[in-house]
């Protein structure tokens, strides 16, 4: 019997441990976010280790990835930017090799898991409104009542820019989560039926090949529109506008 396409995004744990009555086992997903980690240091710690004058291929691609980054941070937020760079990094590097991670046949994508996005968009909005709050003091509230708004609209615009400002996080792990939880969903989907139709399972394994390239482009694009939304957050701490 077929597998349900879901059983892919299961917890299943490696390594039990429970203390006071909490579930704190180390899980498959658990095992790949490690890993992620283990891989992003590892390419940086040997791509800048040369340093040479001519760059080697490792060393080209940690300058494209330090360039691209650094580029979203100049034009999103302006040169009192730079100093948040290590933080937009990290996270843009840890979702771009969780999604592409996914991709590998019997691995396991952390970003399609509600829990896990969630937890990194609450913690891109707790630091970027500690950052408004330390810079601007309590002038940082300003920024839930538009600069020229008559003053008798505050009851109706307040309120308004609040829950917008407070639906940040949800917003944006959902929009990663869904992405993700849908295209492998997809794919599942259209690998049971190559496997079901056996020799007349062309089409289904040609649009299964289609779809792998596709979630590819998706897995780096999410981890590019988690990162600009950072970015842009940011901008908004600093600037409030």
């Amino acid at each position: 019997m077929a597998s349900s396409p879901l059983e892919q995004f299961q917890i299943k744990p490696l390594i039990p441990i429970e203390v006071g009555g909490l579930d704190l086992s180390y899980t498959q997903s658990s095992l790949v976010m490690t890993i992620a980690v283990v891989l992003v240091t590892g390419f940086l710690t040997l791509a800048v280790r040369g340093r040479g004058m001519v760059p080697t291929r490792l060393q080209s691609m940690a300058e494209l990835s330090y360039e691209f980054i650094a580029g979203m941070i100049r034009d999103s937020v302006g040169s009192e930017g730079r100093k948040y760079f290590p933080f937009v990094f990290s996270i843009f590097m840890f979702i771009l090799l969780g999604n592409l991670l996914g991709m590998i046949p019997y691995s396991f994508t952390f970003t399609s898991h509600i829990i896990v996005t969630f937890a990194l968009a609450f913690a891109v909005f707790v630091i970027v409104t500690l950052i408004g709050l330390v810079r601007h003091k309590l002038h940082f509230f300003s920024f839930f009542f538009p600069e020229g708004a008559p003053i008798y609209m505050a009851p109706i615009l307040i309120p308004i820019e609040v829950l917008s400002y407070l639906a940040r996080p949800v917003s944006l792990s959902i929009r990663l989560f869904a992405n993700m939880m849908a295209g492998h969903t997809m794919m599942k989907v259209f690998a049971m039926f190559t496997i079901a139709l056996g020799v007349f399972g062309v089409a289904p394994l040609a649009i299964n090949v289609a779809l792998t390239a596709f979630e590819i482009l998706v897995a780096v694009l999410q981890a590019y529109v988690f990162t600009i939304l950072t970015c842009l957050y940011l901008r908004d701490a600093i600037h409030l506008h």
